[in-house]
């Protein structure tokens, strides 16, 4: 029987060995405390929807809970979100966080809501104009003379609008603008309108699956707005920060792991989502869920930067919905990002 002799260069090699190994176990959560898990309420979109896989992955796959939290779903519109996040101050329970867009936070916080927004979910902003192959609008430019549907006259679908007529020197005035509800498709399909306000990964989709080929103008090829991401109550940056990172990691965790594994994922959302087993149904959804990874890839998950803002806040200030000279500078931050 051979005996291992120590030697300096193995003794290093089995010192950095063991160094590595414990720099690669996790840390304890900064969540977790003696009373147990930190609940949370997170608002997403009115409805489930298999757009949300990463927020399931999150809860099913332990993200969430390995990190020290309960994560609880509510459903509301954005600017409910807001509200609910804006009166959720340090030392109320449970935390409450929310997915909304970029617009929204600039436009909330201009009415003194106390909220700040920590993680871009959407890299790139998701709202583009699809219209018929026919109609010739292959351009920002080509909108000008033609008759466009957005689904109401705010939110994210008409700031998109407004990014893009403005990149072509266009205004309002420049187009028949029509307010239609969400029916993009049908409004489309019958005529209605010769080109509408999408979202790039839901409605392309849908009118594929009727056979219809579309032009697709995506709002991102031509301004980077900022687009949905996570906001909390501005006062807890200070109060709560290690809490927040330990959130923001777990989302971000569960966000790459759903781009690297969507039919994992797909399957986790079944769990949320009614119908995802029917057979058109799940067809259609997986495509959903294909069309939004790219959507959501980044070098590194959820940064913005001071230019994207600032293109927002321009947008906004033109479309007569921001007053100029708002402060943005406080309205987000990357220091909660892994």
């Amino acid at each position: 029987m051979s005996r291992l002799h120590s030697t300096p260069a193995l003794s290093f090699l089995v010192m950095l060995l063991s160094f590595t190994l414990s720099a690669c176990q996790p840390a304890p959560s900064a969540a977790l405390s003696a009373s147990g898990p930190v609940t949370v309420e997170l608002s997403l979109g009115f409805r489930p929807d298999v757009q949300f896989a990463p927020v399931y992955v999150g809860i099913e796959k332990g993200f969430f809970t390995e990190a020290g939290f309960e994560v609880t779903i509510a459903h509301r519109s954005e600017s409910d979100s807001a509200r609910e996040v804006a009166l959720n101050e340090p030392g109320s329970e449970p935390l409450k966080a929310a997915v909304i867009s970029g617009e929204q936070v600039l436009l909330a916080r201009a009415q003194g809501l106390p909220i700040r927004y920590g993680f871009e979910w959407f890299q790139r902003f998701p709202v583009a104009i699809a219209s018929r192959e026919a109609a010739g609008i292959a351009a920002p430019a080509d909108l000008a003379g033609h008759s466009v549907g957005v689904p109401m006259l705010e939110g994210a679908s008409y700031i998109g609008l407004e990014a893009l007529l403005a990149s072509a020197g266009l205004s309002d005035a420049d187009i028949d603008l029509t307010a239609t509800g969400f029916t993009q498709v049908e409004t489309l399909l019958t005529g209605q309108v010769e080109a509408v306000v999408i979202y790039a990964n839901n409605e392309p989709v849908q009118l594929a699956e009727r056979g219809e080929v579309v032009n697709v103008i995506m709002v991102s090829d031509y301004a980077d707005l900022v687009s949905n991401g996570l906001i909390f109550n501005e006062n807890r940056y200070t109060d709560d920060t290690a809490t927040l990172k330990a959130f923001v990691a777990a989302f971000s965790a569960a966000l790459e792991y759903t781009i690297d594994n969507p039919d994992e994922a797909f399957e986790i959302s079944k769990q949320y989502v009614e119908g995802l087993d029917d057979p058109e149904v799940e067809s259609i959804a997986r495509q959903v869920l294909e069309s939004s990874l790219p959507l959501w890839q980044a070098e590194r998950l959820g940064e913005t930067t001071p230019e994207s803002w600032g293109l927002t806040s321009e947008v906004l200030v033109n479309a007569g919905l921001l007053d100029p000279g708002q402060e943005i500078e406080g309205a987000y931050t990357n220091d909660l990002l892994p």
